[in-house]
C-alpha cells in the first residue's frame, strides 16, 4: 500500500471561479504553485496513492502566510468535511494553535469530528515549539494518540522564523515525550544531516520526504544521509499537494543518482526508494486504515 503523509486539504469543493484563483511563484523554481484548488484537483494529484493524510494549517491570516485561503474558521471543519467524503482513502489531522486559550478544546472538537492527528508549523503559527504552552499541547497529544506532523526546514515566507523549524528542536520535543508519534515534514531540508540523526535516536520519531525532490542535491544529500547513518527506514512518502503531487513525488525519488553518471559518488540503492514509496506509514503512525 502506498501512503502520502503529507497533503493539504484542497481550498474549494467544486472548481475553483477564475476570480477566485490563486497562485505562489515561491515553493517551487519550476513553475508557480496554483494554491487553489477543487476536490476533484486533490483526487487527480493523489491517484498514485492509496491512502492519504490531509490537513489545513491554523493561523490568523492564511493567505498573507501560506498563499492557502482558509479562514480560520474553517480551518479544521473543511478537512474533517473532505476526508467524511471519501474516508476510505483520506485520513484527517487537525491544525490548532498551542499558544491560544482554546487549544486543547478545539482538539477535543476535532477527534469529536474523526482527525485523528496533528499538523503544526510553529513558524508559520508564530509559537515556540519548546514553549510551556507548546509542551502542554504535546502531552495532550502523547496521551490521547495523536501523532504530529511538524513543518520543519526552509521556507520562502519572511515572517515565518527559521530557529523555529530547525530539526534538532524536534528532538528536544521527543526527548521529553518518547511516545509522542511525530513525522519530520521536507526531512528539514536543507539540514538533513540533523533530521536524520534525530530520526536515527528516536524510535517514534519519522521524516516524510515531501518537496526534496525539487532540488535534486538536496535530495541526495538527505537520502544518502539516511542510507549512510541506517535510518532509510524511518522515512515516509509525502507530496506536499499542492506544490506537487503523489505520482511526481515517486517518480521524482526514482531520479536521485540520475546526476551521478560518471562519478564515484555512491548511489541510494533502488530498494531504499522502493521502501519509502511502499513505508508502512500507518502502523508507524499508530493509524488505522480507514473505514
Amino acid at each position: 500500500m502506498i501512503v502520502d503523509v503529507h497533503t493539504h486539504t484542497p481550498t474549494h469543493r467544486s472548481a475553483v471561479p477564475a476570480g477566485e484563483r490563486r497562485s505562489y511563484d515561491n515553493w517551487r523554481t519550476d513553475r508557480p504553485v496554483v494554491t487553489t484548488n477543487s476536490w476533484g484537483d486533490y483526487d487527480e494529484a493523489v491517484s498514485a496513492a492509496d491512502v492519504s493524510i490531509v490537513f489545513n494549517i491554523a493561523v490568523d491570516d492564511p493567505l498573507s502566510a501560506v498563499g492557502i485561503p482558509h479562514p480560520p474558521e474553517r480551518c479544521n471543519t473543511a478537512t474533517a468535511e473532505f476526508v467524511a467524503a471519501d474516508p476510505a482513502r483520506r485520513i484527517g489531522f487537525m491544525s490548532v494553535n498551542p499558544t491560544r486559550p482554546d487549544a486543547l478544546e478545539e482538539a477535543d472538537r476535532c477527534r469529536e469530528l474523526g482527525l485523528v492527528g496533528v499538523k503544526l508549523g510553529p513558524n508559520y503559527q508564530d509559537f515556540d515549539p519548546l514553549g510551556d504552552a507548546a509542551l502542554r499541547f504535546y502531552a495532550y497529544c502523547e496521551q490521547h494518540g495523536l501523532p504530529i506532523l511538524f513543518h520543519q526546514g526552509a521556507s520562502p515566507i519572511r515572517h515565518a522564523p527559521l530557529r523555529y523549524t530547525y530539526p534538532l528542536v524536534t528532538d528536544e520535543v521527543a526527548l521529553r515525550f518518547p511516545e509522542l508519534r511525530i513525522v519530520m515534514a521536507h526531512m528539514g531540508h536543507p539540514w538533513s544531516r540533523e533530521t536524520v540523526v534525530t530520526i536515527r535516536k528516536h524510535p517514534h520519531v519519522y521524516a516524510d520526504v515531501s518537496s526534496i525532490y525539487l532540488r535534486p542535491w538536496v535530495l541526495y544529500q538527505s537520502l544518502i544521509n539516511a542510507v549512510e547513518w541506517g535510518a532509510a527506514g524511518k522515512l515516509l512518502l509525502g507530496s506536499d499537494f499542492p506544490i506537487a503531487t503523489s505520482g511526481e513525488a515517486i517518480a521524482g525519488l526514482r531520479t536521485v543518482n540520475d546526476m551521478l553518471e560518471g562519478t564515484k559518488l555512491p548511489r541510494v540503492p533502488e530498494h531504499v526508494i522502493d521502501q519509502i514509496v511502499h513505508a508502512d506509514a500507518l502502523a508507524a503512525l499508530g493509524l488505522r486504515l480507514p473505514a
